[in-house]
């Protein structure tokens, strides 16, 4: 499996905001994307994601497969929201969001473990604080099965052993074969890396 961009553009509200960007990811690969703010690179994984359309280029995934029939079946997009009812409980949350996307990974309880929440899934998300929200966000990507991991600002709101926490999983996921393409200011603490920065001449 590999992730393919290919003089990849991309534009919001009729305005190009990149363009020319191009790169190859195969299994187990890691791409941090850098640059200011305004460079693109949330416009970017939302291209990807298949949540805003391709202005120029191509990007795809290769080969697809019945189990992954294009790009955006393949891809968690974890985003600067977290995705989450207020209302509901932690537990309801993740069970939603597992039933949603399908092909079920870890359990609920253990998908909390996992990023060191275990003993709350049962109060509302709306009684958590900044980090633990991230966290809850973060266990999202270990109930449903998807190979690309697609991150924009991971590690915000997260405390220094919260982000290690995270690198371990991010690390994980790349062992499993996973790809993982994500766009940050701070260095996520991944073991390897390739780098992307955008908004240079």
């Amino acid at each position: 499996m590999r992730l393919v961009a290919d003089n990849l553009a991309g534009e919001r509200g009729g305005e190009t905001v990149f363009s020319g960007i191009s790169f190859s990811l195969d299994e187990g690969d890691a791409l941090v994307v850098t640059g200011p703010n305004g460079a693109g690179k949330s416009t970017l994984l939302r291209v990807v994601a298949g949540l805003l359309p391709v202005a120029g280029g191509g990007v795809a995934l290769e080969p697809t497969s019945e189990e992954w029939p294009d790009l955006a079946s393949a891809c968690h997009y974890l985003g600067h929201q977290n995705g989450m009812k207020t209302a509901l409980t932690v537990t309801e949350n993740l069970s939603f969001w597992r039933d949603y996307l399908g092909a079920p990974h870890l359990t609920v309880p253990e998908a909390l473990e996992m990023v060191g929440l275990d003993a709350i899934g049962h109060l509302p998300f709306g009684y958590l604080s900044t980090g633990q929200r991230r966290r809850v966000a973060i266990a999202r990507l270990l109930v449903s099965y998807r190979p690309v991991w697609l991150l924009d600002e991971p590690t915000a709101g997260l405390d220094r052993a919260s982000e290690r926490q995270f690198a371990d999983l991010m690390d994980a996921h790349c062992e499993d074969g996973g790809i993982i393409l994500a766009a940050t200011h701070l260095p996520l603490g991944l073991e390897q890396t390739q780098e992307l920065r955008m908004g240079e001449a």
